[in-house]
């Protein structure tokens, strides 16, 4: 075979190949726009009337909570568990409820907000209703229900201060507490040392912990010093 018969042939081998190939690409094309148009089908098909608006605005009514319509009581598990007459009037009941403070350091008592617990599945909790101050209750609803809010909102009670020094820009003191001898770290005294229009003295440390001096003046001179020039 002469040169000039090798260089046609490999030409007209090179035009079979690139034929080929269009014709696969082609091929993928073709598939590519049938999928997409039964796609387009089925959305078609699907009729108005199959969505549930309902279920997908529905949101629960959060209630005024007061003795007439809610009642607490202890779970098997020592949890809270409560049952409601909702905003339709029916009754519901939930295993477990969680109770969170709205203003926990300057209204502890007061807009305590019931809650579904946050789960996995469904997401954070939806607010099931509003207390707007627990002492309309009972006492015996008052003691569950402050039970559980002592241990959310644990405060220890600042009893003596033994030392307070700075270094490099933080604040380490020393303090005896309700909850036992603690190190309290600060990275900004002026900010995280608060002064209540009820007297009293709020100390909220590095790691989120909070603890309080329910009234300066009941303090040790001692202790006093280490935080008078915050409040």
């Amino acid at each position: 075979m002469s040169t000039t018969e090798k260089t046609d042939a490999m030409k007209k081998n090179e035009a079979e190949n690139t034929k080929k190939q269009v014709q696969a690409e082609n091929k993928k094309e073709a598939a590519k726009e049938k999928a997409a148009a039964a796609v387009e089908d089925d959305e078609d098909d699907v009729d108005d009337d199959d969505i549930d608006t309902d279920l997908l605005f529905k949101h629960r009514e959060s209630i005024d909570m007061t003795p007439e319509n809610t009642w607490f009581s202890k779970s098997v598990g020592g949890l809270i568990s409560a049952k409601i007459i909702n905003a339709e009037g029916e009754e519901e009941f939930f295993e477990r409820v969680i109770i969170r403070r709205s203003f926990p350091i300057s209204a502890p008592d007061e807009f305590l907000s019931v809650r579904e617990p946050d789960t996995k599945k469904n997401g954070r909790g939806h607010e099931i209703g509003m207390i707007r101050n627990i002492h309309i209750f009972d006492k015996d609803t008052v003691d569950l229900l402050n039970a559980e809010l002592d241990i959310r909102y644990f405060t220890p009670e600042i009893t003596h201060i033994y030392s307070c020094k700075e270094k490099f820009g933080y604040s380490y003191m020393e303090a005896e507490t309700s909850a036992g001898r603690v190190a309290i770290v600060l990275n900004n005294p002026f900010y995280n040392i608060r002064s209540l229009e009820d007297g009293r003295v709020i100390i909220n440390d590095m790691d989120g912990n909070c603890f309080v001096v329910p009234d300066p003046k009941k303090l040790d001179r001692h202790s006093l010093k280490f935080i008078e020039v915050y409040i």
